[in-house]
């Protein structure tokens, strides 16, 4: 038995400093655990699914969410429906305010960030056509992982910036990822933790 714990102690230590020394890698598919999550702001979701494939140069996070069904239902009506100007049920969450696809990794699609240091431009679709979105992500000597969007566009009220910012954080044992995200917009900075499970 102490032979076992010790084996497993040191296994925990060999992950810890391979963290320490910036090689972890978050490869694989992650599933929230929304018990353990804090979410905030407009990510009412009822589940998101993670897909991270890494390598020396890069990091590709392909996202899978499902939104909760609104809340604010018109009284009255069979099994409710949705109140004027609820969102659409099933709709992806990040939509709103011109954020579309790909808005940091919590919006559904795919994003392939750089972890040499370069900043990767792409355009998506905005509300009045295409809008550059910077991505940047770089691997730390503690092995956390920074990813960082932005993108500038013309809305109603003239220009509108919005980011996010995220730090990704892998326990010992590599089975638990943590994400501190906090996100920009004209309505004010929102913050969240989310944590996943290696499916």
């Amino acid at each position: 038995m102490k032979k076992l714990a010790l084996a497993l102690f040191a296994v925990s230590l060999m992950a810890a400093a391979a963290l320490a020394q910036g090689k972890a890698n978050y490869s694989g598919t992650w599933n929230l655990d929304k018990e353990k999550s804090t979410l905030t702001g407009p990510m009412r979701v009822d589940s998101i699914t993670l897909t991270v494939a890494q390598t020396a140069k890069d990091i590709k996070i392909d996202t899978e969410s499902k939104r909760m069904a609104p809340t604010n239902m018109t009284p009255g009506a069979p099994g409710g429906t949705p109140s004027a100007g609820a969102p659409p049920m099933g709709g992806v969450p990040g939509r709103g305010m011109g954020m579309g696809r790909g808005f940091g990794s919590f919006s559904d699609g795919s994003v392939t960030y750089s972890l040499e240091g370069k900043e990767t431009k792409v355009e998506v679709d905005g509300p009045n056509g295409k809008m550059p979105v910077v991505y940047k992500g770089s691997l730390e000597t503690n092995g956390t992982l920074k990813l960082s969007s932005s993108r500038t566009f013309n809305g109603p009220m003239g220009e509108i910036n919005m980011s996010s910012k995220e730090t990704w954080t892998l326990s010992a044992d590599g089975k638990t990822l943590t994400v501190d995200r906090e996100s920009t917009t004209p309505r004010g900075a929102q913050t969240s933790k989310l944590v996943f499970v290696k499916g």
